[in-house]
Order: C-alpha cells, then structure tokens, then sequence
C-alpha cells in the first residue's frame, strides 16, 4: 500500500504525511460564524473534511478533529471594523445574541448530520475561550508584536516582518503576498487611521456603547479579533504544534496567514505543518455572494425554495456532487450537473444495495467458470481505491473506479455474469471493500427518494400558510398547522418571520 501523500499550501507540494506523534493526527478545521443559517459555502469544507477524517481513522490514525464555532461578535478583515454581525441580527429578529447563536448553531447542526458528517472530536466555541485569547495577545504585547491604542489591540505586521523573514518566516509565506502587495490590496476600514501601517491587523476591539457582545479585558471592554480565536482553540486542543490545519482557499488570506503570525510568535515556530486547502463553489459559473444575489441556504437546497433551484436536491446528492471532485479543484453548481449527479448516486446506490444482497455462500463456485479477466479487472478497481486515496485524497478517482464495478455488480444480479465468474475470495473483496468505501469512507448512506419530494410538499404548505396569514386569513392558517401536527410535524413561527419545523 502506497503512503499517503498530501498537497501542503505552505510549500506548495505534495508531501508525504508524517504526522507529529507516530499513529496520532491532530487536525483543526475553521468552523461556521453562526451570526445566519448555513449555505452552499459550508457544504464544501465540512463534508471535505469529513471524508479525510474518515480516511485518516481508516488508516489506523488516532484522530482529534478540532472543528470551531465561531460565537462572538467578532472584528470582520472584510467589513466594518465595528461591525457585531450577531448582535445586529439578533435585533433585528429581537433575540438575545446567545440565542440567535443557538438557533443557527442548532441549525448548522442538523444540515452536517443531514450530509451525513460525523461529529469533529472537539466543537469549542470562540466565546468559551475568552481567556485564553486574552492570554495570548497578552503575550504577543509582551513580547513586542502588539500595540494598544484606544482600547483596541493591533498586531504589528511590519515588526513580524522584520525580526520573522530572515528566519524564512514572513507574514505572507502561506498565500505568497509581499508586504508590499498586500499595503496595496489592504481596504480602508472605519478606525484605520489607529494602526501604525495598513496590514496590521486587531486582535482586540474596544466594544463601542451599541456593541452587545463585549468582554473585560486589560485593555477595556471589548471583543476578540477574527483570527485569534482560531490560535488560541487550536493550540489548547492541539497543541503548540499539530498536523493538519483545514479550511476554504478563501481563508488563506489573512485569516490563515494572520494564524500563522500570532501562532509563531507565541510559541517561536509555525503552528502547522500541514495546510490543506479546498477550492471555491460557483453558482452557474459565477462566484456565490449577496453582491452576485445567488446565495443558497442549505435549507433552500434541500427544499428547492429558492429561483436559482429548479427542484430540490437530497443532503447525499450534495454530497455525491461535491466528491466526483477533486477538494482542490474549483466547482460549479447549476441545476444540469446537480440533476446528473442524483440520477449517478441513485445508479450507484441501486447497483450497491444488489452487492450487499449477494448471499456469497449461497454461490456455487467452480475453476471452470472464473474468468480470470475478470478477476484481475476487479482487484485493480479495487486497489485503486487506496492509492487514489493516498494521492491527496482523490474521492473523485475512487468514484470513477467505482462506476467501472458498476456494471459488472449489475451484470451478476442480472445473471448476464455467472457468479462464479469471481472467485469467492474475489466477490467477499468486492462486497467488503465498497462497503468500507461507500459507506464508512465516503460516508454516502441510503435516502428515500420521498423524503426530497415530502419536503417539497410541506415547504409549499409553508408558503400557503404564510400567504394566509399575511392576508389575515387565521381560519386557514390554524387549519394547516394543525392538520400538520397531526401528523407529527409541528411548525414554529420564528420571530424574523420564517417558519422552522420538527417532524416526530
């Protein structure tokens, strides 16, 4: 069996997995900002990042999978310095910040088990880890890398630079920006005229009087910077030191090259030593975003609820699509290519379920009837399947060789193919090794069709109930709800106006 071979950001190569503590990995994944329901954006990462998990403990690794939830009103690189998205949402739905974060926690939550992804190892929240965020930019304070001014803390890019790069360790080595780029690239943002050079970035806000979510700290009341939560829960869990680190391209830079800042200059070294990125999702060729108006929640997707949609898509569907390609290559999500991918799964699930029916004792096998073509085709499809995997975690190779056993699985249920025709060694390969892959490695499980089409029937009886009340009608209203809880599915009006459900 090869060894496995990951492509690291860092170098830009692929490299052959070492993990730090022989038969251990330690791998951290930047979790959801639950400030607003999950969309097709955190599809990606997380079922991604399932599947390597999952390969990882098939591999005999030990593995603490660290995955955030980011929980505070944090300072944004990308928008209003001041900017608390949690708290301006929880006014506006009239919530408590905490309970808004519940809410979509809570939904994030049931979109992952939907997709069918285990639980990561570890799910700490950035407000649980105040103290240890503080504690570490008391250090970087100290040790001469952070300034106050205000209230506010700001990590001194320029002084980094100049004592780190001669250590070949510069602030840009993972995304390959100079300095000078990035002074160039770098937005004006409200307070920008408190940092001593644009690249500098908070790693502690002073909480203005309307910010709800606001700590005390040395430096006054106020909240925790983007990037050093990730540095702090990281290191608690994991250590000064661990193997992988995982996310979205899109946080290459800065949130992962100001990781690598704060990490290094607190501990004297780089915090990981694995960086694996996934690439960006496009919607019918243009990249998602409220600006392009074609986001999709993941609620919408499952429902179909949404005019980009033509009908509803199931969570494995999803996650099929999402494996047929490689984590690191761009992909584009439009209806023709969703639909080709349920009518794949389907063919392949049908083809599976055949496998697993296979009573292999029950068959009579005999030297005259093995095909040795055969045998030999089918043990190289199947050791594909680890050497595809050992290749940077190529989910969409297993899944072509995969479609290749296909037809011959089919062939044999059909009787077009003698069972005899594998050896018994070779057919209890066969079933054991796509029952490892499908199910334990890709984590693809059976769905009913009519769970896709139940939801679109009561997304519709949603809409109508919401368009009685809107007109007053409460007779017709009342009548829905009702009639609905007796079949078990409660409904709840939320206070922003949306309707969620529970079916029991």
């Amino acid at each position: 069996m090869s060894q496995l071979s990951v492509y690291n950001s860092l170098t830009r190569k692929k490299e052959v997995f070492t993990p730090l503590t022989p038969g251990h990995v330690g791998m951290y994944v930047c979790g959801p900002t639950v400030s607003g329901e999950s969309h097709l954006g955190h599809a990606r990462p997380y079922i991604t990042f399932d599947v390597i998990f999952r390969y990882l403990t098939y591999l005999g690794y030990k593995v603490r999978y660290v995955r955030n939830i980011t929980d505070a009103g944090h300072f944004e690189e990308e928008g209003r310095e001041a900017e608390d998205k949690i708290s301006k949402k929880a006014v506006v739905e009239k919530l408590e910040p905490m309970e808004l974060v519940q809410k979509y926690t809570n939904r994030f939550h049931d979109a992952m088990k939907r997709f069918n992804n285990l639980e990561p190892s570890i799910e700490p929240t950035a407000t649980g880890h105040i103290v240890e965020q503080i504690g570490m930019i008391e250090k970087i304070i100290r040790d001469g890398y952070a300034y106050v001014v205000n209230g506010s803390v700001y990590f001194d890019v320029e002084k980094y630079n100049s004592d780190f790069s001669a250590k070949g360790l510069p602030y840009g080595m993972l995304s390959g920006r100079v300095l000078e780029e990035q002074v160039d690239s770098t937005r004006d943002l409200d307070n920008q005229e408190e940092k001593r050079n644009k690249p500098d970035f908070a790693l502690w806000k002073n909480a203005p009087p309307e910010h709800i979510m606001r700590w005390k700290s040395p430096w006054g009341d106020g909240f925790p910077g983007w990037h050093i939560e990730c540095s702090a829960m990281s290191a608690k869990y994991l250590g000064d030191e661990f193997d992988i680190h995982g996310g979205g391209m899109d946080l290459m830079f800065p949130h992962h090259e100001c990781e690598i800042a704060q990490s290094t200059v607190c501990n004297n070294k780089t915090p990981v030593r694995y960086w694996l990125h996934n690439n960006m999702i496009t919607i019918n060729g243009k990249k998602m975003g409220k600006s392009y108006n074609n986001t999709i929640k993941l609620s919408e997707l499952f429902s179909g609820n949404n005019p980009i949609l033509e009908q509803a898509y199931s969570p494995m569907t999803i996650r099929f699509f999402i494996l047929q390609t490689h984590y690191s290559s761009t992909l584009d999500f439009g209806n023709e290519a969703l639909k080709a991918a349920e009518k794949g799964f389907r063919r392949l699930w049908e083809s599976y379920e055949s496998l697993q029916k296979f009573q292999v004792d029950a068959f009579a096998f005999s030297e005259d009837q093995v095909d040795p073509e055969l045998n030999s085709k089918v043990v190289r499809l199947l050791g594909g399947f680890d050497e595809f995997m050992n290749d940077d975690f190529n989910t969409a190779k297993v899944l072509a060789n995969i479609f290749e056993l296909v037809p011959v699985i089919n062939s044999i249920r059909d009787k077009h193919i003698h069972p005899g025709a594998l050896t018994k060694e070779n057919m209890s390969l066969l079933q054991t090794q796509m029952k490892v892959y499908v199910e334990d490695i890709l984590g693809l499980q059976s769905e009913q069709a009519d769970n896709t089409k139940l939801e679109g029937v009561l997304q519709v009886l949603i809409e109508l109930r919401k368009t009685a009340k809107s007109k007053k009608d409460f007779v017709t209203s009342d009548a829905i709800r009702k009639q609905l809880l007796v079949l078990g599915i409660a409904l709840k009006d939320e206070k922003d106006g949306s309707i969620s459900y529970t079916i029991n």
